[in-house]
């Protein structure tokens, strides 16, 4: 029976190229994308008409109740979760100066708290049945920090701490949890800064002088998602064509 891999935020962009070579990799996939979202259907039919058959579920990933029922009628209706990849996140970029609550709390709900929101009612069936893979997406952001991200980069930082401790707790179960910390990817969100700003501002800060593909970053969580990545747990895989070494 194929294995059960959730990705959060799967609709569009890395989440998209995600589903898509888990797919082909034989897992069963499973999105989530947010409850008032009117264009899944279409984009369900969409990855249809390319020979994928998703499922999606309608899910709050900053709201701890909404992110159990899903996990609940995932499921009832597919099976338990065997990889969780935490793909989902939002940006409101602004200096710190001018960040208010409201818009720290959007993003810290939305890219950490969802962390525990989603992995809390799937990590025990994992280490039950002695087999499972958490994989976050952080970012470069995270490691490095970027002006006017204060509330991105403390939520992307943040993931990863939850992995190194969450690692170590689910070891011996057969469970590994690992953060992938992309660069600037030529996503729909990355190309829609202008390109002025894309060609003198960010690709000259990375030494392969272009941008990275969501395919490549997808590659990476497939590795981790495998029976090959058993040894592999609690790292942060820099994936940001050398923009940031550290």
């Amino acid at each position: 029976m194929a294995r059960v891999a959730l990705v959060t935020g799967g609709m569009g962009g890395l989440g998209e190229a995600i589903c898509i070579k888990m797919a082909a990799l034989g897992y069963q996939v499973v999105t989530t994308h947010s409850p008032g979202n009117t264009k899944a259907g279409e984009w369900l039919s969409q990855m249809e008409e390319k020979g994928f058959h998703f499922r999606a579920y309608p899910c709050d990933v900053a709201n701890y109740d909404s992110a159990q029922a899903c996990i609940k009628q995932i499921t009832d209706e597919i099976g338990p979760v065997d990889v969780l990849v935490n793909n989902a996140g939002i940006t409101r970029d602004m200096t710190f100066k001018k960040m208010d609550k409201t818009n720290w709390d959007a993003v810290i709900k939305t890219n950490l708290d969802s962390v525990f929101n989603m992995t809390k009612p799937v990590c025990d069936g994992m280490t039950d049945r002695g087999w499972g893979r958490i994989i976050n997406i952080s970012s470069v952001n995270g490691q490095k920090g970027a002006f006017g991200q204060t509330n991105y980069s403390a939520a992307k930082a943040g993931m990863h701490g939850f992995t190194k401790a969450l690692a170590l707790e689910v070891a011996k179960k057969g469970v590994t949890v690992n953060t992938i910390s992309p660069g600037y990817i030529g996503t729909k969100m990355v190309m829609a800064i202008p390109t002025e700003v894309l060609e003198s501002k960010i690709i000259p800060q990375i030494p392969m002088g272009r941008l990275g593909k969501p395919e490549e970053v997808a590659g990476l969580v497939a590795y981790l998602a495998s029976d090959e990545a058993a040894f592999l747990t609690g790292a942060n895989i820099a994936i940001n064509g050398g923009q940031h070494m550290y």
